[in-house]
């Protein structure tokens, strides 16, 4: 992996504290200690040798292995199940060879966290392992397709005749088996979402074999041309009768969005594991608060707008201030400059000129706009708005969704100083962590959204209805997707709560919900944005206003330390005592107020 430029916690500030607390230098001055990014470093690199090894190539000669997405999670060989949990399991000696007490505050973080996570990915293989015993039943063909593809990785010529034959025998097989599981009733969300993984891996790996022997061996480029091609067509129809059997789980809520609820007890298990210490129900109060500190902004935008107390028919009129088809790319470029002029004049965090120089735009194509009615963005901005292909109901709607007061509130949160200043930083600095998590990334870029409000960055009050629709949007957030999956809420009735509650163009509501519930979208990630912004408000509360940092202090030390839990941001920061065993408990939200 990359190094890390680093000097020293209080260094790696823009606004360097040269006093003696923060001036000693690790003996490497790219890392503050040696033991964990070394060993962090080559856990990576060895994870990714195995995932490349043992990952059938997605592509049809030889450029490449396993792609994006191919992790320890679902549906592929035991094999490669059983060889990284030895991986994890071997990092998990190494790591308590390692004396925690003797490390620095920034390596015991990495310590705990890392940790942490290798925990998460045996908890992880054994769930899918499990998950696997429950459909194996439905793959006694497997072995067989993973033993030629095994022998394939080391260029053994195989007996093609034979794998013909064994291959013509499983496309019988498969016949008998989607017979008997048109009649069965057993499968639940889960086993169907399994089998579907598994059947993927199969496709690819027989598409392995074929694409490395085939014109190249004589023998088998004779045998397996038709074998495979009806193999592969018969795996594609074994997926579709998976598929069907989904459609009992479909909701009589006529919204044809089918998710899987997760449930409270693995809500709580994977609020644990973020460090949020609190329940799903305390944090739907918490987002009760926030709507009600929204609705009283609301009202007094409204007022001045001269709409009295109807705030809807004031954000009515700013959705009308959208711009015409082809001119939205400008406006926000426009945006863009507004906002890091604004961070620049207030001096609140170290723009990088690379960084200002090099995003870049993109149109967002209509049919992720279904799931994703509004811009996303990195280290480019993907811009969302009508297209020829949309009929004139769903243009409208799009264009009224991505008003310029609507976006006014969130380009600074889709580049700088949001997803695009993380992406170039994470990129450059402490690289070798690799702690993702949505209460950073998300919960960063919300953040600047609350900064922003307190410093007068919204200009009137159609600008501070453009920020309150986006608070308002991520409290119904966290409302709408605990309540779903807590088994309380089905997907209609989060739609008609983001068209009532928060204002949502009806067709921009449905792709909201689409997009949270869909192929398995991360349980907490929704919630994740209003709740880690308030983690770091919290934070630059004890920081910033305690005058022990200044903006740009606090901005550019959580830009250097890379993706981590907030809470550990908070650790490092203020020096909290850590122990091997560490357990969240940091309550950053006081559930007597909003502020």
């Amino acid at each position: 992996m990359r190094n890390i430029l680093l000097l020293s916690l209080g260094l790696c500030c823009a606004g360097l504290i040269h006093t003696p607390a923060f001036s000693q230098i690790s003996p490497d001055p790219y890392v503050p200690c040696q033991e964990m990014p070394q060993l962090i470093t080559t856990f990576n690199a060895d994870y990714s040798a195995l995932i490349r090894y043992y990952t059938p190539p997605a592509n049809t000669r030889g450029f490449g292995r396993g792609g994006e997405g191919d992790r320890e999670g679902g549906g592929f060989s035991q094999e490669k199940r059983a060889r990284l949990e030895t991986l994890y399991h071997d990092y998990l000696k190494k790591l308590e060879q390692i004396d925690f007490k003797s490390l620095p505050q920034e390596c015991k973080v990495d310590y705990i966290l890392f940790k942490r996570d290798l925990d998460e990915h045996l908890k992880v293989s054994a769930g899918e392992a499990a998950g696997y015993e429950k459909i194996k039943k439905w793959f006694p063909f497997s072995d067989s397709i993973y033993a030629v593809e095994r022998l394939r990785r080391r260029g053994h010529q195989p007996d093609a005749a034979a794998v013909a034959r064994n291959w013509s025998d499983d496309l019988s097989q498969i016949r008998q088996l989607k017979t008997r599981l048109k009649a069965d009733s057993s499968l639940g969300m889960d086993e169907i979402y399994q089998a579907g993984l598994v059947i993927n891996d199969l496709k690819r790996s027989i598409a392995s074999v074929y694409n490395f022997y085939n014109g190249y061996d004589p023998l088998f480029t004779w045998w397996m041309p038709k074998p495979y091609k009806e193999l592969d067509s018969m795996l594609t129809t074994y997926a579709d009768a998976f598929k069907e059997k989904s459609k009992a789980f479909t909701p009589a809520d006529n919204s044809g969005i089918v998710g899987k609820p997760a449930g409270r007890e693995e809500l709580l298990r994977q609020l644990k594991y973020e460090m949020i210490p609190y329940s799903p129900e305390e944090l739907i109060d918490i987002a009760n608060k926030e709507f009600a500190w929204c609705d009283g902004e609301m009202l007094k935008a409204s007022r001045e707008m001269g709409l009295g107390d109807n705030w809807k028919a004031a954000l009515e009129k700013v959705k009308n201030t959208y711009v015409p088809a082809g001119q939205q790319p400008e406006m926000i470029l426009r945006l863009f400059n507004e906002s890091v002029d604004f961070l620049k004049k207030h001096d609140l965090i170290t723009v990088p000129p690379l960084a200002e120089e090099t995003f870049g735009m993109m149109m967002m194509s209509p049919e992720r706009q279904l799931v994703n009615p509004f811009f996303l963005g990195g280290n480019d901005i993907i811009i969302s708005y009508p297209t020829n292909t949309m009929n004139e109901d769903d243009k409208l709607m799009s264009m009224r969704g991505n008003n310029p007061h609507f976006s006014r509130a969130t380009v600074h949160h889709e580049l700088i100083a949001g997803h695009n200043l993380e992406f170039f930083s994470n990129e450059r600095y402490r690289t070798y962590r690799n702690f993702d998590t949505p209460f950073w990334i998300e919960g960063w870029s919300l953040y600047w959204e609350l900064l922003l409000w307190d410093l007068k960055f919204p200009h009137g009050p159609e600008d501070r209805i453009g920020m309150l629709f986006w608070h308002m949007h991520r409290c119904a957030r966290i409302i709408f997707s605990l309540n779903y999956h807590l088994g309380k809420w089905t997907p209609q009735q989060c739609i008609d709560f983001l068209v009532d509650r928060v204002g949502h163009e009806r067709a921009n509501a449905t792709g909201e919900v689409r997009r949270s519930f869909v192929d398995r979208y991360p349980p907490l990630y929704q919630l994740a944005y209003l709740t880690g912004g308030r983690q770091f408000y919290a934070l630059k509360k004890e920081l910033v206003d305690n005058g022990k940092m200044s903006y740009r202090q606090y901005h550019d030390a959580v830009m250097h330390l890379n993706t981590m839990p907030v809470e550990m941001i908070r650790a490092i920061l203020t020096k909290q005592p850590l122990e091997k065993d560490f357990t969240t408990k940091w309550r950053f939200y006081d559930l007597g107020g909003v502020k």
